[in-house]
């Protein structure tokens, strides 16, 4: 399944906690996982088993710019209505204002492949994409993207990862790497042989903590996975510019690629 995410603004936090709230430089498997549920028409206590098998490969179309913003919550309030403490109480009226510090990825774009041996899984959340039962954002409800997300179902979704257009211009300086992240090893990346990239993406290079085990509101507990990052040297005919341009394109490749927006037999 390929999904393209891509908006105005997008968060993607991995050490989000309290007052701090940051985001990743990639769509995060907890932030993909929680917009599939929520197409799903998930509660926030329902089981992630089926969805935590996807597996996620991120190509960075645009990295975007990290904006920080200056929030404050609370302002205000009667005391029965004050933000709640850690220890489940309200703060007392006339103290509920917290501000805070939130980051967002300004003009970014992401192209995803999820991939699974379960084809009715992905039967399922394409046909929940195309039609979701909430509203679906890019890490953040002020963060809606800014058209539709699923892409299609292919036989070969890495294939066409790295063949699809790219949602960006040529760079001025001459041929840059486009990044790709993943939880599984990119050596598999079908890449030309002619096609120069940095490190063969095959050892993790860290770990990010966004595997989720459980979004209820009060339990929500996440665990670390390994990440693969590598970065791939992609022919210049591949930067296809933004707006009406690059749409058309896009809307050209998936009709000559036969990447279909669901699959024949449900």
């Amino acid at each position: 399944m390929l999904l393209r995410l891509a908006g105005p603004l997008q968060s993607w936090g991995t050490h989000s906690k309290y007052l701090w709230r940051d985001t990743a430089r990639f769509p995060t498997r907890s932030g993909v996982v929680g917009m599939l549920a929520a197409a799903l028409g998930r509660e926030r206590e329902a089981a992630l088993d089926d969805l935590t098998t996807l597996s996620m490969t991120v190509r960075v179309d645009r990295p975007g710019v990290v904006l920080s913003d200056f929030h404050t919550v609370g302002g205000g309030l009667a005391a029965d209505e004050t933000v709640i403490t850690v220890d489940g109480k309200r703060r007392p009226e006339g103290k509920g204002t917290l501000v805070s510090k939130r980051q967002y990825l300004a003009d970014a774009a992401f192209t995803i492949a999820l991939t699974s041996d379960d084809a009715a899984l992905l039967d399922l959340c394409a046909a929940a994409l195309r039609d979701p039962h909430w509203p679906l954002f890019l890490g953040r409800r002020s963060c809606p993207p800014e058209g539709p997300i699923l892409l299609g179902i292919v036989e070969d979704p890495l294939h066409h990862l790295v063949r699809l257009p790219l949602a960006a211009k040529r760079p001025r300086r001459g041929p840059q790497p486009t990044d790709f992240y993943s939880d599984r090893p990119l050596g598999v990346l079908p890449v030309d042989s002619d096609a120069p990239d940095r490190n063969d993406g095959d050892h993790h290079s860290g770990e990010v903590t966004d595997e989720p085990l459980s979004f209820a509101p009060l339990e929500r507990r996440y665990r670390p996975r390994p990440l693969y990052r590598r970065a791939v040297q992609l022919p210049d005919a591949a930067y296809e510019g933004f707006g009406v341009g690059y749409l058309e394109k896009l809307r050209t490749y998936i009709d000559t690629c036969a990447v279909k927006p669901e699959r024949n037999a449900r």
